[in-house]
């Protein structure tokens, strides 16, 4: 009894995620999916920098300080 239910409504619901795969399809959801990706990325206006360009990002570990923390 309960497969007599299951079948029809797992096909019912099968057709009904196809159609709205071919309304995506035909609605042109699908036309350039690269392209608003790397929109999104880039941005229009990079942003300025600020501070110091020769700063670095890392501890000098030359320093004698910098090794006696770890």
């Amino acid at each position: 009894m309960s497969l007599a239910v299951l079948i029809p409504v797992s096909i019912a619901l099968g057709l009904v995620g196809l159609a709205a795969f071919f309304w995506a399809l035909r609605g042109g959801q699908f036309d350039d999916p690269d392209g608003a990706a790397w929109r999104v990325i880039t941005p229009q206006d990079p942003p300025k920098e600020e501070g110091n360009g020769h700063v670095r990002l890392a501890s000098d570990t030359h320093h004698p300080d910098a090794r006696s923390g770890l």
